[in-house]
Protein backbone atom coordinates (compact mmCIF):
# COMPACT_ATOMS: atom_id res chain seq x y z
CA UNK A 1 0.00 0.00 0.00
CA UNK A 2 3.17 2.51 -0.22
CA UNK A 3 3.06 2.50 -3.77
CA UNK A 4 3.69 5.63 -5.60
CA UNK A 5 4.22 7.18 -2.22
CA UNK A 6 7.71 5.58 -0.38
CA UNK A 7 8.89 8.78 0.84
CA UNK A 8 6.21 8.28 3.16
CA UNK A 9 5.92 4.88 5.35
CA UNK A 10 3.49 5.04 7.90
CA UNK A 11 3.34 3.23 11.64
CA UNK A 12 0.80 0.80 10.27
CA UNK A 13 -0.86 -0.07 7.24
CA UNK A 14 -4.25 -0.27 9.25
CA UNK A 15 -5.17 0.89 12.36
CA UNK A 16 -8.60 -0.72 13.89
CA UNK A 17 -10.72 1.45 16.69
CA UNK A 18 -12.21 -0.42 19.44
CA UNK A 19 -11.47 -4.04 20.76
CA UNK A 20 -15.05 -5.65 21.23
CA UNK A 21 -16.37 -8.28 18.71
CA UNK A 22 -16.33 -6.09 15.37
CA UNK A 23 -12.84 -5.19 16.27
CA UNK A 24 -11.08 -8.55 17.41
CA UNK A 25 -12.86 -9.75 13.94
CA UNK A 26 -11.21 -7.53 11.91
CA UNK A 27 -7.69 -8.24 13.50
CA UNK A 28 -8.58 -12.15 12.19
CA UNK A 29 -9.55 -11.22 8.98
CA UNK A 30 -6.83 -8.62 8.35
CA UNK A 31 -4.09 -11.75 9.69
CA UNK A 32 -5.66 -13.94 6.82
CA UNK A 33 -6.58 -11.91 3.82
CA UNK A 34 -4.16 -9.34 4.27
CA UNK A 35 -0.75 -11.34 6.06
CA UNK A 36 1.78 -8.64 4.73
CA UNK A 37 -0.51 -5.69 6.58
CA UNK A 38 0.89 -4.47 9.57
CA UNK A 39 -2.02 -3.34 11.73
CA UNK A 40 -2.85 -2.49 15.33
CA UNK A 41 -6.38 -2.10 17.63
CA UNK A 42 -6.59 1.05 19.82
CA UNK A 43 -8.96 0.38 22.86
CA UNK A 44 -10.14 3.33 25.00
CA UNK A 45 -10.45 1.10 27.90
CA UNK A 46 -8.41 -1.05 29.78
CA UNK A 47 -10.04 -4.64 28.25
CA UNK A 48 -11.18 -6.10 25.16
CA UNK A 49 -15.12 -6.75 24.98
CA UNK A 50 -16.28 -3.99 24.07
CA UNK A 51 -19.89 -3.61 25.50
CA UNK A 52 -19.77 -7.47 27.01
CA UNK A 53 -16.71 -5.63 29.09
CA UNK A 54 -18.33 -2.48 29.78
CA UNK A 55 -22.11 -3.11 30.60
CA UNK A 56 -22.52 -5.10 34.02
CA UNK A 57 -26.36 -5.41 34.73
CA UNK A 58 -27.98 -7.77 36.28
CA UNK A 59 -28.52 -10.74 33.60
CA UNK A 60 -26.91 -9.11 30.76
CA UNK A 61 -27.67 -11.25 27.64
CA UNK A 62 -27.82 -11.16 23.60
CA UNK A 63 -30.92 -10.34 22.39
CA UNK A 64 -29.54 -12.90 19.37
CA UNK A 65 -28.80 -16.23 18.75
CA UNK A 66 -25.03 -17.00 19.26
CA UNK A 67 -24.32 -19.16 16.09
CA UNK A 68 -25.23 -15.80 14.11
CA UNK A 69 -23.91 -13.56 16.74
CA UNK A 70 -20.69 -15.52 17.23
CA UNK A 71 -17.76 -15.63 14.28
CA UNK A 72 -18.34 -17.92 11.16
CA UNK A 73 -14.65 -18.90 11.99
CA UNK A 74 -14.68 -19.88 15.77
CA UNK A 75 -17.76 -22.11 17.15
CA UNK A 76 -19.80 -21.23 19.56
CA UNK A 77 -19.50 -24.42 22.31
CA UNK A 78 -21.91 -23.42 25.21
CA UNK A 79 -25.12 -25.08 26.20
CA UNK A 80 -26.87 -21.54 25.65
CA UNK A 81 -28.02 -20.32 22.19
CA UNK A 82 -28.88 -16.82 24.11
CA UNK A 83 -25.65 -16.58 26.13
CA UNK A 84 -25.53 -14.13 29.12
CA UNK A 85 -22.67 -11.36 29.28
CA UNK A 86 -19.82 -13.13 30.97
CA UNK A 87 -20.17 -15.82 28.98
CA UNK A 88 -20.04 -13.69 25.08
CA UNK A 89 -16.90 -12.21 27.43
CA UNK A 90 -15.11 -15.04 27.69
CA UNK A 91 -15.51 -15.80 24.02
CA UNK A 92 -14.33 -12.68 22.50
CA UNK A 93 -11.02 -12.78 24.73
CA UNK A 94 -10.70 -16.31 24.15
CA UNK A 95 -10.78 -15.89 20.33
CA UNK A 96 -8.54 -12.88 20.05
CA UNK A 97 -5.56 -14.81 22.52
CA UNK A 98 -6.27 -18.07 19.90
CA UNK A 99 -5.38 -16.54 16.97
CA UNK A 100 -2.69 -13.70 18.44
CA UNK A 101 -5.00 -10.53 18.10
CA UNK A 102 -4.88 -9.79 21.62
CA UNK A 103 -0.98 -9.32 21.32
CA UNK A 104 -1.88 -6.08 18.91
CA UNK A 105 -4.11 -4.24 20.94
CA UNK A 106 -3.05 -1.03 22.22
CA UNK A 107 -5.17 -0.57 25.69
CA UNK A 108 -5.83 2.55 27.70
CA UNK A 109 -5.59 4.30 24.26
CA UNK A 110 -8.42 6.45 23.28
CA UNK A 111 -8.96 8.37 19.60
CA UNK A 112 -9.56 11.88 19.85
CA UNK A 113 -8.89 13.08 16.50
CA UNK A 114 -8.30 12.00 13.05
CA UNK A 115 -7.30 13.40 9.95
CA UNK A 116 -6.45 12.40 6.67
CA UNK A 117 -3.95 14.39 4.12
CA UNK A 118 -4.71 14.08 0.33
CA UNK A 119 -0.82 15.07 0.43
CA UNK A 120 0.44 12.03 1.88
CA UNK A 121 -2.61 9.80 1.89
CA UNK A 122 -2.48 9.19 5.24
CA UNK A 123 -4.32 9.17 8.39
CA UNK A 124 -2.94 11.21 11.34
CA UNK A 125 -4.65 9.45 14.01
CA UNK A 126 -4.28 11.56 17.85
CA UNK A 127 -4.26 8.75 20.39
CA UNK A 128 -4.76 10.01 24.32
CA UNK A 129 -3.30 7.81 26.99
CA UNK A 130 -4.00 9.25 30.62
CA UNK A 131 -3.32 13.36 30.32
CA UNK A 132 -0.72 12.46 27.13
CA UNK A 133 -1.53 12.72 23.30
CA UNK A 134 0.69 11.54 20.79
CA UNK A 135 -0.05 10.45 16.96
CA UNK A 136 -0.18 7.18 14.41
CA UNK A 137 0.06 7.39 11.63
CA UNK A 138 -1.78 4.82 9.01
CA UNK A 139 -2.63 4.37 5.33
CA UNK A 140 -6.13 2.88 6.31
CA UNK A 141 -8.53 3.43 9.31
CA UNK A 142 -11.25 0.94 9.97
CA UNK A 143 -14.16 2.28 12.69
CA UNK A 144 -14.63 -0.49 14.92
CA UNK A 145 -16.64 1.09 17.74
CA UNK A 146 -20.10 0.41 17.04
CA UNK A 147 -22.99 3.07 16.71
CA UNK A 148 -23.05 4.15 20.61
CA UNK A 149 -22.40 6.28 22.72
CA UNK A 150 -20.96 4.00 25.90
CA UNK A 151 -20.58 7.06 27.82
CA UNK A 152 -24.08 8.21 28.04
CA UNK A 153 -27.24 7.12 27.45
CA UNK A 154 -30.57 8.64 26.39
CA UNK A 155 -31.35 10.73 29.66
CA UNK A 156 -34.87 12.16 29.28
CA UNK A 157 -36.05 15.03 31.60
CA UNK A 158 -38.05 13.35 34.61
CA UNK A 159 -39.68 16.05 36.46
CA UNK A 160 -39.33 16.38 40.51
CA UNK A 161 -36.63 13.77 40.09
CA UNK A 162 -34.12 15.43 42.85
CA UNK A 163 -37.20 14.37 45.26
CA UNK A 164 -37.08 11.05 45.07
CA UNK A 165 -35.79 9.60 48.19
CA UNK A 166 -34.80 6.56 46.86
CA UNK A 167 -31.57 5.11 44.44
CA UNK A 168 -31.81 5.93 40.61
CA UNK A 169 -29.59 3.69 38.66
CA UNK A 170 -28.36 3.99 35.06
CA UNK A 171 -28.02 0.35 33.38
CA UNK A 172 -24.72 1.42 31.98
CA UNK A 173 -23.11 2.09 34.75
CA UNK A 174 -24.20 -0.39 37.28
CA UNK A 175 -22.80 -0.19 40.83
CA UNK A 176 -21.21 -3.63 41.39
CA UNK A 177 -21.76 -3.25 45.12
CA UNK A 178 -25.84 -2.48 44.47
CA UNK A 179 -28.07 -4.65 46.51
CA UNK A 180 -31.99 -4.65 45.65
CA UNK A 181 -32.82 -7.92 47.78
CA UNK A 182 -36.19 -7.16 49.34
CA UNK A 183 -36.50 -3.53 47.75
CA UNK A 184 -39.19 -2.21 45.55
CA UNK A 185 -37.79 -1.66 42.09
CA UNK A 186 -39.39 0.24 38.59
CA UNK A 187 -37.29 -0.04 35.71
CA UNK A 188 -38.55 2.83 33.64
CA UNK A 189 -38.36 1.38 29.37
CA UNK A 190 -39.63 -1.46 27.61
CA UNK A 191 -36.69 -2.35 25.11
CA UNK A 192 -34.08 -5.15 25.21
CA UNK A 193 -32.26 -3.67 28.59
CA UNK A 194 -35.38 -3.25 30.43
CA UNK A 195 -36.80 -7.24 29.31
CA UNK A 196 -33.78 -8.48 30.59
CA UNK A 197 -33.11 -6.65 33.85
CA UNK A 198 -37.12 -6.97 34.92
CA UNK A 199 -37.00 -11.12 35.44
CA UNK A 200 -33.37 -10.90 36.75
CA UNK A 201 -33.90 -8.74 38.90
CA UNK A 202 -37.12 -10.54 40.24
CA UNK A 203 -35.75 -13.09 42.06
CA UNK A 204 -34.12 -11.11 44.68
CA UNK A 205 -36.25 -7.85 44.94
CA UNK A 206 -39.36 -7.57 46.97
CA UNK A 207 -41.44 -6.28 43.29
CA UNK A 208 -40.31 -5.17 40.14
CA UNK A 209 -42.41 -2.99 38.28
CA UNK A 210 -42.06 -2.39 34.83
CA UNK A 211 -43.03 1.25 33.50
CA UNK A 212 -43.27 1.65 29.43
CA UNK A 213 -44.97 4.72 28.15
CA UNK A 214 -46.05 2.08 25.10
CA UNK A 215 -45.95 -1.90 24.70
CA UNK A 216 -42.94 -3.29 22.26
CA UNK A 217 -43.32 -6.46 20.55
CA UNK A 218 -41.87 -9.36 22.43
CA UNK A 219 -40.83 -13.13 21.11
CA UNK A 220 -40.63 -16.12 23.15
CA UNK A 221 -37.35 -17.70 22.02
CA UNK A 222 -35.42 -20.62 23.18
CA UNK A 223 -32.55 -20.78 25.65
CA UNK A 224 -30.96 -23.31 24.01
CA UNK A 225 -30.92 -24.63 20.86
CA UNK A 226 -32.05 -28.34 20.81
CA UNK A 227 -30.39 -29.34 17.06
CA UNK A 228 -27.28 -27.90 17.90
CA UNK A 229 -26.66 -29.70 20.81
CA UNK A 230 -28.06 -32.65 19.52
CA UNK A 231 -25.68 -32.41 16.12
CA UNK A 232 -22.60 -31.38 18.43
CA UNK A 233 -22.71 -34.57 19.90
CA UNK A 234 -22.01 -36.41 16.51
CA UNK A 235 -20.54 -33.97 14.40
CA UNK A 236 -17.25 -31.61 14.36
CA UNK A 237 -17.77 -28.26 15.95
CA UNK A 238 -17.22 -26.52 12.99
CA UNK A 239 -19.40 -28.30 10.98
CA UNK A 240 -22.46 -28.70 13.56
CA UNK A 241 -21.87 -24.73 13.62
CA UNK A 242 -22.08 -24.11 9.83
CA UNK A 243 -25.41 -26.17 9.73
CA UNK A 244 -27.19 -24.11 12.67
CA UNK A 245 -25.76 -20.81 11.66
CA UNK A 246 -27.62 -21.82 8.05
CA UNK A 247 -30.65 -22.51 10.05
CA UNK A 248 -31.08 -19.55 12.17
CA UNK A 249 -30.21 -16.92 9.62
CA UNK A 250 -32.99 -18.70 7.20
CA UNK A 251 -35.01 -18.87 10.04
CA UNK A 252 -35.08 -15.48 11.44
CA UNK A 253 -34.49 -13.92 7.56
CA UNK A 254 -38.34 -15.76 7.12
CA UNK A 255 -39.65 -13.63 10.40
CA UNK A 256 -38.41 -10.49 9.34
CA UNK A 257 -40.23 -10.66 5.68
CA UNK A 258 -43.00 -12.23 7.20
CA UNK A 259 -43.38 -9.06 9.29
CA UNK A 260 -43.16 -6.94 6.13
CA UNK A 261 -45.13 -9.04 3.90
CA UNK A 262 -47.98 -10.29 6.52
CA UNK A 263 -47.41 -7.50 9.44
CA UNK A 264 -51.29 -8.69 10.28
CA UNK A 265 -50.58 -12.17 10.62
CA UNK A 266 -47.19 -11.78 12.53
CA UNK A 267 -49.38 -9.85 15.17
CA UNK A 268 -51.43 -12.73 15.63
CA UNK A 269 -48.96 -14.78 15.80
CA UNK A 270 -47.04 -12.48 18.03
CA UNK A 271 -50.40 -11.82 20.75
CA UNK A 272 -51.46 -15.59 20.61
CA UNK A 273 -48.16 -16.90 21.84
CA UNK A 274 -48.20 -13.96 24.62
CA UNK A 275 -51.84 -14.93 25.37
CA UNK A 276 -51.29 -18.65 25.71
CA UNK A 277 -48.47 -18.05 28.43
CA UNK A 278 -49.91 -15.21 30.30
CA UNK A 279 -53.73 -16.76 30.21
CA UNK A 280 -54.66 -13.22 30.16
CA UNK A 281 -56.10 -11.81 27.12
CA UNK A 282 -57.06 -8.23 28.67
CA UNK A 283 -53.37 -7.87 29.49
CA UNK A 284 -51.78 -9.01 26.43
CA UNK A 285 -54.31 -6.01 24.96
CA UNK A 286 -53.20 -3.56 27.42
CA UNK A 287 -49.26 -4.20 28.08
CA UNK A 288 -47.89 -6.07 25.04
CA UNK A 289 -49.63 -5.35 21.90
CA UNK A 290 -48.00 -2.41 20.18
CA UNK A 291 -49.43 0.17 17.40
CA UNK A 292 -46.93 -0.10 15.32
CA UNK A 293 -46.45 -3.50 13.42
CA UNK A 294 -43.29 -6.07 14.25
CA UNK A 295 -39.88 -5.17 12.86
CA UNK A 296 -41.03 -1.45 12.49
CA UNK A 297 -38.43 -1.70 15.41
CA UNK A 298 -36.27 -4.01 16.46
CA UNK A 299 -38.07 -6.87 18.12
CA UNK A 300 -37.58 -8.10 21.90
CA UNK A 301 -36.83 -11.81 22.77
CA UNK A 302 -37.52 -13.33 25.87
CA UNK A 303 -35.64 -16.42 26.50
CA UNK A 304 -37.55 -19.58 27.87
CA UNK A 305 -40.31 -16.80 28.26
CA UNK A 306 -38.57 -15.16 31.43
CA UNK A 307 -40.62 -12.43 31.76
CA UNK A 308 -43.70 -13.74 31.65
CA UNK A 309 -43.04 -16.51 33.94
CA UNK A 310 -41.82 -13.69 36.40
CA UNK A 311 -45.27 -12.20 35.68
CA UNK A 312 -47.45 -15.23 36.20
CA UNK A 313 -45.44 -15.89 39.24
CA UNK A 314 -46.33 -12.49 40.85
CA UNK A 315 -42.88 -10.77 41.41
CA UNK A 316 -43.38 -8.81 38.54
CA UNK A 317 -46.01 -6.19 37.05
CA UNK A 318 -46.07 -4.38 33.85
CA UNK A 319 -47.67 -0.54 34.04
CA UNK A 320 -48.83 1.37 30.62
CA UNK A 321 -48.70 5.20 31.78
CA UNK A 322 -46.69 8.48 31.65
CA UNK A 323 -44.81 9.40 34.67
CA UNK A 324 -46.49 12.40 35.94
CA UNK A 325 -43.53 13.68 38.34
CA UNK A 326 -41.10 11.95 40.88
CA UNK A 327 -42.13 12.13 44.62
CA UNK A 328 -40.28 10.89 47.39
CA UNK A 329 -41.65 7.71 47.41
CA UNK A 330 -41.54 6.79 43.99
CA UNK A 331 -43.40 7.86 41.40
CA UNK A 332 -46.64 9.73 40.12
CA UNK A 333 -48.57 8.40 36.76
CA UNK A 334 -50.37 10.55 35.02
CA UNK A 335 -52.96 8.32 35.70
CA UNK A 336 -52.83 9.54 39.13
CA UNK A 337 -51.41 6.23 40.68
CA UNK A 338 -48.26 5.95 42.89
CA UNK A 339 -45.64 3.66 42.31
CA UNK A 340 -43.85 2.97 45.02
CA UNK A 341 -39.69 2.61 44.48
CA UNK A 342 -37.14 2.25 46.66
CA UNK A 343 -34.88 1.71 43.59
CA UNK A 344 -35.09 3.58 40.10
CA UNK A 345 -33.92 2.16 37.13
CA UNK A 346 -33.96 4.31 33.67
CA UNK A 347 -33.45 1.79 31.02
CA UNK A 348 -34.27 4.56 28.30
CA UNK A 349 -32.24 3.33 25.38
CA UNK A 350 -28.21 4.31 24.28
CA UNK A 351 -27.97 7.63 21.93
CA UNK A 352 -26.06 6.92 18.16
CA UNK A 353 -22.99 7.67 18.00
CA UNK A 354 -20.23 7.13 15.21
CA UNK A 355 -16.79 7.01 14.97
CA UNK A 356 -16.73 7.30 19.05
CA UNK A 357 -17.72 10.77 18.67
CA UNK A 358 -14.60 11.67 16.72
CA UNK A 359 -14.91 14.78 14.05
CA UNK A 360 -12.93 13.22 11.25
CA UNK A 361 -11.23 15.74 9.06
CA UNK A 362 -9.33 15.56 5.26
CA UNK A 363 -6.99 18.23 5.31
CA UNK A 364 -7.96 19.77 8.15
CA UNK A 365 -11.90 20.61 7.47
CA UNK A 366 -13.92 18.55 9.64
CA UNK A 367 -16.39 15.97 7.45
CA UNK A 368 -20.16 16.49 7.93
CA UNK A 369 -20.75 12.93 8.51
CA UNK A 370 -24.64 13.90 7.37
CA UNK A 371 -23.83 14.93 3.64
CA UNK A 372 -22.43 11.65 2.98
CA UNK A 373 -23.56 8.93 1.48
CA UNK A 374 -22.55 5.38 2.64
CA UNK A 375 -21.25 2.84 0.21
CA UNK A 376 -22.07 -0.63 0.81
CA UNK A 377 -22.46 -0.07 4.68
CA UNK A 378 -19.34 0.95 5.15
CA UNK A 379 -17.13 3.46 3.14
CA UNK A 380 -18.25 7.32 3.23
CA UNK A 381 -17.94 9.27 0.19
CA UNK A 382 -15.99 12.12 1.14
CA UNK A 383 -13.62 9.80 3.72
CA UNK A 384 -10.55 8.25 1.85
CA UNK A 385 -9.07 5.66 3.16
CA UNK A 386 -11.74 4.94 5.63
CA UNK A 387 -14.36 2.54 6.95
CA UNK A 388 -16.91 1.60 9.91
CA UNK A 389 -18.14 -1.13 10.98
CA UNK A 390 -22.43 -0.91 11.55
CA UNK A 391 -24.19 -4.47 11.94
CA UNK A 392 -27.93 -5.24 10.91
CA UNK A 393 -30.91 -3.78 12.62
CA UNK A 394 -32.94 -7.04 12.19
CA UNK A 395 -29.91 -9.28 12.73
CA UNK A 396 -27.01 -10.47 14.62
CA UNK A 397 -24.62 -7.71 14.60
CA UNK A 398 -21.59 -10.25 13.39
CA UNK A 399 -23.29 -10.90 10.59
CA UNK A 400 -22.87 -7.60 8.32
CA UNK A 401 -19.97 -6.92 10.76
CA UNK A 402 -17.59 -10.15 9.13
CA UNK A 403 -18.71 -9.59 5.65
CA UNK A 404 -17.72 -5.91 5.86
CA UNK A 405 -14.33 -6.82 7.52
CA UNK A 406 -13.91 -9.41 4.63
CA UNK A 407 -14.92 -6.53 2.14
CA UNK A 408 -12.35 -3.81 3.62
CA UNK A 409 -9.64 -6.61 2.99
CA UNK A 410 -10.69 -7.00 -0.61
CA UNK A 411 -10.33 -3.21 -1.32
CA UNK A 412 -6.97 -2.97 0.85
CA UNK A 413 -5.58 -5.96 -1.64
CA UNK A 414 -7.14 -4.42 -4.35
CA UNK A 415 -5.12 -1.06 -3.51
CA UNK A 416 -1.84 -3.01 -3.94
CA UNK A 417 -2.95 -4.83 -7.42
CA UNK A 418 -3.77 -0.83 -8.74
CA UNK A 419 -0.53 0.21 -7.31
CA UNK A 420 -2.73 2.75 -5.47
CA UNK A 421 -2.78 5.02 -2.69
CA UNK A 422 -6.08 6.21 -1.57
CA UNK A 423 -9.46 4.86 -2.32
CA UNK A 424 -12.53 6.70 -2.11
CA UNK A 425 -16.36 5.99 -2.90
CA UNK A 426 -17.79 7.60 -6.23
CA UNK A 427 -21.27 7.73 -7.19
CA UNK A 428 -21.56 6.72 -11.25
CA UNK A 429 -24.19 9.79 -10.76
CA UNK A 430 -26.70 11.51 -8.27
CA UNK A 431 -27.95 9.17 -5.79
CA UNK A 432 -31.91 9.48 -4.27
CA UNK A 433 -30.55 10.03 -0.42
CA UNK A 434 -32.67 8.21 2.43
CA UNK A 435 -31.91 7.05 6.14
CA UNK A 436 -29.54 4.88 6.53
CA UNK A 437 -31.12 2.72 9.59
CA UNK A 438 -34.60 2.02 8.78
CA UNK A 439 -36.30 1.24 11.61
CA UNK A 440 -38.58 3.52 13.39
CA UNK A 441 -37.04 2.82 17.10
CA UNK A 442 -36.27 6.28 19.06
CA UNK A 443 -32.91 6.00 19.85
CA UNK A 444 -32.32 5.50 15.80
CA UNK A 445 -35.45 8.52 14.84
CA UNK A 446 -33.40 11.25 17.42
CA UNK A 447 -29.96 10.86 15.63
CA UNK A 448 -31.37 10.77 11.55
CA UNK A 449 -30.50 13.84 11.01
CA UNK A 450 -26.64 13.18 12.65
CA UNK A 451 -26.21 9.97 10.27
CA UNK A 452 -24.96 9.66 6.71
CA UNK A 453 -27.56 8.52 4.21
CA UNK A 454 -27.76 6.07 1.86
CA UNK A 455 -28.83 5.55 -1.53
CA UNK A 456 -31.58 4.04 -3.37
CA UNK A 457 -30.19 1.34 -5.44
CA UNK A 458 -26.76 -0.79 -5.98
CA UNK A 459 -24.09 -0.69 -3.71
CA UNK A 460 -25.50 2.63 -2.50
CA UNK A 461 -28.23 0.97 -0.88
CA UNK A 462 -27.96 -0.69 2.37
CA UNK A 463 -30.44 -3.27 2.48
CA UNK A 464 -31.18 -5.31 5.59
CA UNK A 465 -30.95 -8.43 4.19
CA UNK A 466 -27.63 -10.81 4.71
CA UNK A 467 -28.86 -13.43 2.62
CA UNK A 468 -28.55 -10.73 -0.41
CA UNK A 469 -25.21 -9.28 0.72
CA UNK A 470 -23.47 -12.58 1.05
CA UNK A 471 -24.47 -13.16 -2.83
CA UNK A 472 -23.34 -9.92 -3.62
CA UNK A 473 -20.78 -8.25 -1.49
CA UNK A 474 -17.70 -9.44 -2.45
CA UNK A 475 -18.98 -10.01 -5.91
CA UNK A 476 -18.62 -6.13 -6.14
CA UNK A 477 -16.58 -4.59 -9.48
CA UNK A 478 -14.71 -2.17 -7.02
CA UNK A 479 -13.62 -0.30 -9.83
CA UNK A 480 -17.08 0.73 -10.60
CA UNK A 481 -18.16 2.35 -7.37
CA UNK A 482 -14.72 3.28 -5.99
CA UNK A 483 -11.91 5.62 -6.52
CA UNK A 484 -8.46 4.39 -6.72
CA UNK A 485 -5.78 7.00 -6.87
CA UNK A 486 -1.73 7.74 -6.13
CA UNK A 487 -0.93 11.09 -3.83
CA UNK A 488 -2.68 13.78 -3.95
CA UNK A 489 -5.80 11.93 -6.23
CA UNK A 490 -7.83 11.84 -2.98
CA UNK A 491 -8.82 15.35 -3.32
CA UNK A 492 -9.78 15.50 -6.42
CA UNK A 493 -12.34 12.10 -6.08
CA UNK A 494 -13.64 13.86 -2.75
CA UNK A 495 -14.84 16.68 -4.58
CA UNK A 496 -16.21 14.49 -7.94
CA UNK A 497 -18.14 12.65 -5.26
CA UNK A 498 -19.56 15.79 -3.53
Amino acid sequence: MNAGNAATTPDYDVLVVGAGLSGIGAGYRLQTECPEKTYAILEARDSIGGTWDLFKYPGIRSDSDMFTLSFPFKPWSDQNSIADGPSILSYIKETAAEYGIDEKIQFNTKVVGADFSSATDLWTVTVQKGKKKSTLTARFLYSCSGYYDYDQGHEPVFPGIEDFAGQVVKPQFWPEDLDYTGKNVVIIGSGATAVTLVPSMSHDAAHVTMLQRSPTWIGVVPQQDKLANTLRKTLPAGVAHKIVRTKNIAYNMGIYELSMRQPKLVRKILTDMSTRILKDPAMVAEHFTPEYNPWEQRLCAIPSADLFKAINKGTVDVVTDHIDTFVPEGIKLKSGKVLQADIVVPATGLKIQLFGGIKPTVDGAEVKLNENYVWQGCMLTSMPNFALCVGYTNASWTLRGDLTSRLVCKVINEMDKSGSTSVVPVPEGPLQGRPLLDLASGYIQRAANELPQQGHQGAWRVRQNYLIDSATTMRRDLHKTLKFSTAAGATAAVKASA
